[in-house]
């Protein structure tokens, strides 16, 4: 018997060398044992001859590297002897791998899933708690695997966490990342990795507050986080109860189903297919046509024909058709993407939060919104329903493009000097194109020889900022930008 030894249990390069010494002297895989470190060795093993260049060499698929290197990872005690067996038979089976109903490779492969499976569930429920050293701040965690992963599975961490440093401790060998290098440590105790830290109690609100109980399946939850994972990680504090709840959660979520203005669409569909039944010779309701035959030659005639439009999809969720507001000869259009939640309800553009903010800018740069034309690239509301509220959804280009008809309509009958785009959609709904904010805002340019056109960003933007200065310098850019526009028409001026 001949006995090569490894410097630790997963030790691919050690056993790969030592698998090519035995097979260039042809040692037969029954006569060939495997120690770590020395250790449970047998009083008759014979060391491993040296490798010899003379011999025969192995010759495998990259398939069987691959497998190789998981199976030296399982944590079967035969595991090394078996991999050598596989090389052996390699060579005189050359397709041995694909044949899946083989012992030896469905052995192998269910032992490539274990070690598979294994790593990711390290990674996913490894959980570093942060300690204050006096080198600065260390994380550490622990974890339970089970078979020889940790050398394998380091280094995604190493690339996750490159700016922290933090050691997974482990029953069998730990690793260290200090920033630049990795190293392998000894095993360690539960006992030395901490308990918890500060940011705990964030993470378990968040963790609660994301729970879906619609969603929860306990046998499958788990299957896929078995419970010896449990005790080191936090969250799992919170399962119990967030489980034993869940049915009463579901069927609070059933009763506050997601719920639509559908009494007020129903009316607002009641009256359109009234008027259409009362349609008479004498009273035509406006029809539009490719020609143009019928068209309004007035905001109100345009209006009154907008209502009914179902060019598009939007119609039909939202309340009614929201269309622009302003002079007829007002020397300024400006243009935003669709009207919102509160707009859809009241059939008024720039009445919500958004509006608010338009509002106040127009006012600091002194300008009169009630001899300004606004309105919208989209007329009805896009939405998604979430609970009791509805959540802005973005307008597509097809859409964009059908009701850039009433858009051109609006600007026939306006004829403004200046027409204003508040965001992208807008500029595209103009332009006809996709545009950037970033590379047209803030510039004056010519759509003809009497219409100049300027591009800014919607005041919705400004909302959505995450912090209270990023808000106030897009506040104060929007506020040049509306004193750029009075600069340019001076009879918006508020009056004196």
């Amino acid at each position: 018997m001949h006995s090569a030894d490894l410097a630790f249990p997963a030790d691919f390069d050690g056993w790969r060398q030592a698998a090519r010494a035995a097979f260039s002297n042809g040692v037969a895989a029954e006569d060939l044992a495997f120690t770590v470190n020395g250790e449970g060795g047998s009083l008759f093993a014979q060391a491993l001859p040296a490798y010899d260049p003379a011999g025969p060499q192995p010759v495998v698929p990259k398939a069987f590297v691959d497998l190789s290197r998981a199976l030296v990872c399982h944590a079967d005690a035969d595991r090394f002897v078996f991999a050598y067996r596989l090389l052996c038979r390699l060579q005189r089976e050359k397709r041995l791998l694909d044949i899946a109903s083989d012992p030896d490779v469905l052995r192998a492969r269910e032992m490539q899933k274990a070690v598979r499976r294994d790593a990711h569930k390290m990674k996913a429920f490894v959980r570093f708690r942060e300690v204050e050293t006096e080198e600065g701040r260390h994380y550490v965690a622990w974890f339970e695997p089970f078979h020889h992963i940790v050398e394998a599975t380091a280094p995604f961490f190493a690339r996750r966490f490159t700016g922290m440093v933090w050691t997974i401790l482990t029953p069998e060998r730990s690793a260290h990342w200090d920033g630049v290098d990795l190293t392998f440590l000894p095993g360690a105790r539960r006992e030395d990795a901490p308990r918890g830290d500060d940011m705990e109690d964030l993470w378990l609100t968040y963790y609660a507050s994301i729970f879906n109980p619609a969603r929860l399946k306990v046998k499958a939850m788990q299957a896929e986080m078995p419970k010896k994972y449990w005790a080191n990680m936090p969250e799992t504090a919170l399962v119990k109860p967030l489980v034993a709840g869940a049915e009463a959660a579901h069927r609070r979520m059933l009763e506050t189903a997601p719920t639509l203005p559908s009494l007020r669409h129903d009316r607002m569909s009641e009256r359109r297919e009234a008027a259409m039944a009362k349609e008479t010779e004498s009273e035509p309701m406006l029809r539009l046509d490719e020609e143009g035959s019928n068209r309004p030659r007035s905001i109100e005639d345009a209006r009154k024909a907008a209502a009914d439009c179902r060019a598009c999809p939007l119609w039909e969720p939202a309340t009614q058709t929201v269309f622009g507001k302003g002079p007829p000869d007002a020397p300024v259009i400006f243009i935003g993407e669709q009207p919102g939640d509160q707009e859809d309800i009241a059939g008024e553009p720039f009445i919500g939060p958004a509006g608010k903010v338009f509002d106040e800018a127009l006012l600091a740069a002194g300008l009169d919104r009630s001899q300004a034309y606004v309105t919208n690239a989209v007329k009805h509301f896009k939405f998604t329903p979430r609970g009791k509220r509805r959540i802005h959804a973005k307008p597509n280009a097809g859409e964009i493009r059908t009701c850039r008809w009433w858009l051109d309509l609006e600007r026939d009958i306006v004829k403004p000097k200046l027409i204003v785009a508040l965001g992208a959609t807008a500029a595209n709904a103009v332009l006809g194109k996709t545009v950037t904010i970033r590379d047209t805002r803030s510039k004056l340019m010519d759509l003809d020889e009497t219409t100049r056109f300027l591009v800014t960003v919607h005041p919705s933007y400004i909302l959505r900022l995450p912090d209270r200065d990023a808000q106030e310098r897009e506040r104060a850019a929007f506020k040049a930008d509306m004193a750029l526009i009075l600069k340019t028409v001076p009879e918006l001026a508020l009056p004196a």
